[in-house]
């Protein structure tokens, strides 16, 4: 029972952030107000979101098959909207190895941080303990609970027919086999494209997706979720009952498995959201504290 009140009280959080987010994004003025004072009032309120907003980084996690470069289109974009971005290299060796690894990226940056996972690494960012992470988002990502693995939650419902059965090599990495990644993977993106990324893909060891998982950090933060409706590899159903167990601000796109890389334009939107929902919190801190 008090699990289903956290989980609640973090949606009811999540809600708030954003409709305090509009306010101070100058999309809701104060019932009653004058044309002049309602524009003084969005014009004060937008320069304190921009000050906050532009304190976040933004750090996007790679899951399996991938590397930073499946973010490309998401980090030009937020870039140039002003956001500091980097994206964390990660082994995919093992859960602890790349907790480890997005630690280590997180040292080269100053005040707070929103999360971003795609896929595996949902599970590396919720296994996440530092205290200046505000925000995390998933996109169509596994976030396993505390004493699972990912496997568990990725074998939860049945897989689609088009995702490959996957079987070890001799050093126990796990590959996509090349005739299957375009239409498992990526079934959204450009021939060439699908034949670039399976050309370029990184493997992940049987070791990651076989260790338990800490204590989550979305028990406690403020999280998102895309739920990928076409997504051949994690079975949506999956998705959508991650994103709710977690209390997560839930939006659902017809876009594939590799949404950061064929839908961008979707991903960086729920970015946006996580980031004023973070500018909100911490505008709200720092007049409390």
């Amino acid at each position: 029972m008090s699990e289903e009140i956290n989980h609640d009280r973090r949606y009811f959080l999540g809600a708030a952030a954003m409709t305090v987010a509009a306010a101070e994004l100058g999309v809701i003025a104060p019932a009653g107000a004058n044309p002049h004072a309602r524009r003084k009032v969005v014009q004060a309120s937008t320069r304190r979101s921009e000050t906050a907003a532009a304190n976040v980084t933004v750090v996007l996690v790679h899951g399996a098959w991938a590397d930073g470069s499946s973010w490309a289109r998401v980090i030009t974009s937020l870039q140039s909207g002003g956001l500091k971005t980097l994206a964390a290299p990660i082994p995919l060796s093992s859960l602890s190895d790349d907790v480890a690894a997005l630690e280590r990226a997180l040292e080269r940056t100053d005040g707070p941080l929103v999360l971003v996972a795609h896929a595996y690494a949902g599970a590396v960012i919720g296994a996440c303990t530092n205290e200046r992470v505000r925000s995390l988002v998933f996109i169509s990502a596994l976030s396993p609970d505390e004493g699972e693995t990912v496997a568990d939650v990725f074998y939860r419902d049945k897989l689609s027919p088009e995702a490959p059965k996957l079987n070890p090599d001799s050093h126990g990495l796990l590959w996509m086999p090349d005739d299957r990644f375009s239409a498992a993977w990526c079934q959204h993106a450009r021939p060439e494209q699908a034949a670039l990324l399976a050309a370029i893909q990184r493997p992940i060891a049987v070791a990651a997706i076989q260790e338990k998982a800490p204590k989550p950090a979305w028990k406690t933060k403020p999280s998102w979720y895309l739920v990928a409706e076409e997504d051949r590899m994690i079975n949506p159903a999956t998705q959508l009952f991650l994103a709710r167990r977690m209390g997560a601000q839930v939006r659902s796109e017809k876009v594939d498995h590799a949404s950061p890389i064929t839908a961008p334009e979707r991903v960086i939107r729920m970015i946006h959201e996580a980031v004023a929902g973070s500018a909100v919190r911490q505008s709200s801190t720092q007049q409390h504290g």
